[in-house]
């Protein structure tokens, strides 16, 4: 950096030039200090990123934690509702009678004298864990009179080893550590205290390889992958999941009822090996992931969710970015009336009503494109002209849960909410899976659980009628009714 001696001994051409220089530094690092701090300023609330993510120590403003509208209803229970307690049953285990022994005003003994009035109640508790059932299985064999053949009996599927743990053993370890995602260690101490077996780490360990190998043989992946097919939307996402030192991703196609997801890289080429999105013909709910472009055979819905926070990001990014926040209302605007419509039993807007969004629509994103044509030198205005351009060139994309009101396809929630428990499980095994068939066989396990509790089956029983024999398979697209 030069003194100024220094500089009062050059000229005044020589002194113009350094001070271009110096406005041309002084750009670049304004541009530089306005991107960290518009990434040090992201959150969930307006990015992708997940609320997992957000900073503890960073306290958000009431109305910045979340896009969704606030609820008419205050928390709790509402003024007129009914109240709720536990229930007295007719049958109880057992009965203890507690009488007076005297009276309590002169002291006579009451010992004889009939009762004239009862009040029930009733205590519901856990026992202890029993001692567990242990069954032995005996092959007989037997030699033939007539050629001598000795032939033996044939025991159950489920009787392989000598000494081994039955299927409820199997479905209540599944249940702790499958379906909700507790870690090997503390889901064998657990099945310890609860139900009196105790078990390995190993052997805890190895049960979600045998759920989905058992999943597998059902033919439970392909009955799902064909009738996903055939729905009017599917809702698809990836996300990243650690396994053997590496990064991997877990992809997912579902509906409301149905959920199949798969692993492998990020390529196209991976998401068509699920089997279920090549030559899809419906709409496919998804958000800017380039990666699905080539599914051509299917209309694409861009998720509104992320637009929304796409479009927040750049209204709080700067001045003179109101376009974003008129945008957002007019999402908002032609959300609710598409929900109008659909609830309506319509599958289309009013012609008019319909042609003033979409006026609208093409004149905000205009606007948001002339705002920031002559500011492009800013990162923040590079991102709100790109933004702008996405509204312009993807409006089919965007738009098409209003010209399809009777799907509700405004969001790719569905798919975020079901996709979430790779992360929680991630969390809880320590940040990653140890092994890329450990990750494999997660997603084959939690596609059958997720499309059992969607029809409203338990877990329990799910595990219960996989580990018996009689794996459960949706036979349609949706439940009755």
């Amino acid at each position: 950096m030069a003194s100024a001696a220094e500089l009062s001994a050059l000229s005044r051409a020589e002194l113009a030039e350094r001070l271009a220089e110096a406005y041309q530094l002084i750009g670049r690092l304004q541009g530089r200090v306005e991107e960290l701090e518009r990434q040090a300023r992201r959150d969930s609330a307006t990015s992708s990123k997940p609320p997992s993510s957000d900073s503890p120590y960073r306290k958000k403003k009431p109305r910045d934690r979340s896009l969704r509208e606030r609820g008419k209803r205050r928390p709790g229970k509402q003024p007129g509702a009914p109240g709720a307690t536990m229930s007295l049953v007719d049958d109880p285990d057992e009965r203890l009678e507690f009488s007076p022994a005297c009276c309590r005003g002169c002291g006579a003994g009451l010992a004889g004298e009939p009762v004239v009035l009862e009040r029930r109640h009733q205590v519901t508790d856990i026992a202890p864990p029993p001692r567990p059932v242990v069954t032995e299985y005996v092959a007989q064999a037997k030699a033939c009179r007539c050629c001598g053949m000795v032939s033996e009996g044939r025991l159950p599927a489920h009787v392989r080893a000598r000494a081994s743990y039955g299927p409820e053993a199997h479905a209540q370890a599944a249940n702790l550590a499958c379906g909700h995602y507790i870690p090997v260690g503390r889901a064998a101490a657990l099945l310890a205290q609860l139900g009196g077996i105790t078990v390995s780490t190993g052997w805890m360990a190895s049960v979600r390889g045998k759920a989905a190998a058992l999943i597998e043989a059902s033919g439970f992946c392909g009955q799902v992958a064909g009738l996903l097919k055939e729905a009017p939307a599917l809702f698809a996402d990836e996300t990243p999941a650690r396994a053997a030192g590496a990064l991997r991703y877990v992809h997912l196609a579902c509906t409301a009822s149905l959920t199949l997801m798969h692993t492998g890289d990020r390529s196209s080429a991976t998401i068509d090996a699920g089997g279920v999105l090549p030559g899809y013909t419906g709409i496919l709910v998804r958000d800017g992931y380039g990666g699905y472009a080539h599914l051509t055979s299917a209309a694409h819905a861009w998720c509104g969710a992320h637009l929304l926070r796409d479009l927040k990001d750049v209204h709080e990014g700067g001045p003179g970015q109101e376009w974003a926040a008129t945008m957002a209302c007019l999402l908002l605007e032609a959300r609710d009336a598409a929900a109008a419509a659909r609830h309506a039993g319509k599958d289309q807007l009013d012609p008019e009503l319909l042609d003033d969004l979409l006026t609208r629509y093409r004149a905000i994103a205009a606007e948001g494109t002339a705002a920031n044509q002559l500011r492009y030198h800013s990162p923040s205005s590079r991102r709100a002209l790109n933004l702008a351009g996405r509204f312009t060139v993807f409006e089919d994309m965007i738009l098409r849960f209003a010209t399809h009101p009777s799907l509700d396809i405004f969001t790719n929630n569905q798919a975020e909410r079901t996709i979430r428990p790779v992360k929680v499980q991630q969390r809880s095994s320590g940040g990653c899976w140890r092994t890329l068939d450990g990750l494999a066989d997660f997603a084959i396990v939690h596609s059958y659980l997720s499309t059992a509790t969607k029809w409203g089956i338990t877990i329990i029983d799910a595990l219960r009628s996989l580990f018996t024999g009689h794996p459960w398979i949706p036979p349609a697209l949706q439940p009755d009714g």
